[in-house]
């Protein structure tokens, strides 16, 4: 029997497609060809009420920092529209969250109940895109919300992350 059970179930992406052990096409709102930080990638469709945002990975050993931005395209010049920043600053303790509309950045917001990533340690984060707002969930815990500031939810499109963490999976 050619291939071990793991590598004959496991998800492959052929032609900018993920299948399934079966050969039958999954569903995917995140194409990427590899998890490598910096990592940018299109989110198909945009973001809607009811779309989630599942970002997998384990903080480096001793990080300064990392973020993740979802943008309505990749442009560097003029800079694309910045829906929302999360950005975990480890030497503060903080998750600052922001966003950037026509090139003017709006009031940053970093309260939070209590500082969620451990250095050397896997995490999983959550962007769960609701009507008025985004909630951020980490490990499964709710733990902020996020206005919306951009009106057009099907414009935010990429998905961009950088910074002291290894990528183990997007969804």
């Amino acid at each position: 029997m050619a291939g071990t059970v793991a590598e004959r179930d496991a998800l492959k992406i052929e032609d900018g497609h993920l299948n399934n052990s079966l050969g039958s096409p999954v569903q995917a709102d995140v194409y990427f060809p590899r998890l490598i930080v910096p990592f940018c990638g299109h989110i198909k469709g945009g973001m809607r009420p009811g779309k989630k945002i599942l970002v997998m990975g384990i903080v480096d050993l001793n990080p300064e920092s990392f973020g993740i931005s979802l943008t309505c395209g990749e442009s560097e010049d003029p800079p694309a529209d910045v829906a929302i920043e999360l950005k975990a600053v480890f030497t503060d303790r903080q998750f600052i969250r922001n966003s950037c509309v026509a090139g003017e950045w709006g009031e940053e917001q970093s309260s939070i109940p209590y500082f969620p990533f451990i250095p050397d340690q896997p995490f999983r984060v959550e962007i769960l895109c609701e009507h008025p707002r985004f909630r951020i969930f980490v490990d499964g815990h709710q733990l902020f919300d996020f206005y919306h500031r951009i009106e057009t939810l099907s414009a935010i499109d990429t998905i961009k992350i950088n910074g002291d963490l290894q990528l183990t999976k997007l969804g």
